[in-house]
């Protein structure tokens, strides 16, 4: 795959699609587990969804079971625990593995344009961030305890 746009991803009602749709968008990619401790980001999440949607932003959420097990349930119960606990209107993937022999492609190209700490590629733990420019570039990684909140200037300077 040569860019970002064509690595197929895997929808919750078990389509595949590109991410071509977010061409030109700014997108905040995080990989999200529903019975974690860091699961209230989701409201966070949401308000930079809605807040600076309109200025070309987008958070897709990709959940993942290879921490803690902390996001055991089928698509369905993911999409209604979501919708019901925190108004999450933006994009939510199917369940996909973001280390090891079945890591996702679009989570292996993440990995390899912004490593974590001290160089180590592997994600460490459920809602690593990666904020991606409106070409495709990678811009950032953000580690799991960095909030929303505290990102959001740098999600408006990569708008501007």
């Amino acid at each position: 795959m040569s860019t970002i746009y064509e690595i197929p991803v895997p929808t919750m009602d078990g389509r595949e699609e590109t991410l071509a749709a977010y061409r030109g968008q700014v997108m905040l990619i995080v990989n999200t587990a529903s019975q974690c401790g860091f699961t209230p980001q989701y409201k966070g999440l949401e308000a930079l969804h809605r807040e600076l949607g309109p200025k070309g932003f987008a958070v897709l959420g990709f959940p993942c079971n290879q921490f803690g097990a902390q996001e055991p349930g089928d698509a369905d119960e993911i999409k209604q625990f979501c919708s019901l606990t925190y108004d999450v209107t933006f994009p939510l993937y199917a369940k996909v593995e973001v280390n090891g022999l079945h890591s996702h492609p679009l989570w292996a190209h993440l990995k390899k344009e912004k490593r974590g700490v001290l160089g180590t590629e592997a994600i460490k733990w459920n809602f690593t961030k990666f904020l991606v420019a409106r070409d495709g570039t990678v811009l950032k990684r953000f580690a799991p305890n960095d909030t929303p909140e505290e990102i959001r200037g740098e999600v408006e300077s990569a708008l501007s």
